[in-house]
């Protein structure tokens, strides 16, 4: 097997999230998205404008052919984009609107309206699986509660992080105490832009870190 994943002949799962420069991914996107916790600065991304990444953004949904969600990005998604097919943002809702959505959640009763949406997650490791033989690129895109699973439990190829200048000092976090010691590999140089937004590509691997001493 290659130490790098993304050159598995497979498809990929990615991992797409925005980030304070304190690992914050809690409820970028609007006021009110997710205040669980207490948390109170729902919306820091929307409010921090980043022209430069817009490009970035566009570039790497270009292969995407499936959405796999968390239960509650996906009510987020699913009351919005179906909604916003024109406009500025429309090439996203068409997109999104188009792909197969699946939707991590435990609960067989939930009812998915949108258009191509269907339930995951008795067996996350099988159905990834699956996911990967049926799709080139799933892309996993908020969701931080379900991202925590599959970084705990390596089910991801590619972690892909938007990384504002920001410090909230509280909120939850990309990487928990659970996620799964390994070594990721940088795929492509930093791009940043004229509002310190930095993107950072990494490819899951094999390794592990490993401890050592100096001299």
């Amino acid at each position: 097997m290659s130490a790098d994943k993304t050159e598995d002949a497979s498809g990929r799962i990615l991992i797409d999230l925005f980030m304070t420069l304190d690992g914050v991914a809690q409820g970028p996107g609007g006021v009110g998205e997710d205040t669980s916790g207490g948390f109170r600065f729902s919306g820091w991304q929307a409010g921090y404008p980043s022209p430069g990444m817009g490009a970035e953004v566009d570039n790497g949904m270009r292969g995407l052919d499936a959405l796999l969600l968390g239960r509650r990005t996906y009510d987020i998604f699913a009351s919005y984009w179906p909604h916003h097919t024109d406009g500025p943002e429309g090439h996203i809702g068409r997109l999104f609107d188009r792909v197969p959505k699946y939707v991590a959640t435990r609960d067989a009763d939930l009812a998915l309206d949108w258009q191509g949406s269907t339930r995951v997650g008795d067996d996350l490791a099988a159905e990834v699986t699956a996911l990967r033989a049926a799709h080139r690129e799933v892309h996993v895109i908020g969701s931080i509660d379900f991202v925590h699973t599959l970084l705990a439990e390596g089910l991801f190829d590619e972690l892909n992080l938007w990384v504002y200048p920001i410090l909230l000092g509280t909120g939850k976090k990309v990487f928990d105490d659970n996620a799964l010691p390994s070594v990721l590999r940088l795929l492509q140089p930093p791009v940043t832009d004229e509002a310190g937004v930095m993107f950072l590509r990494y490819g899951r691997t094999d390794r592990v870190p490993e401890v050592g001493t100096f001299g």
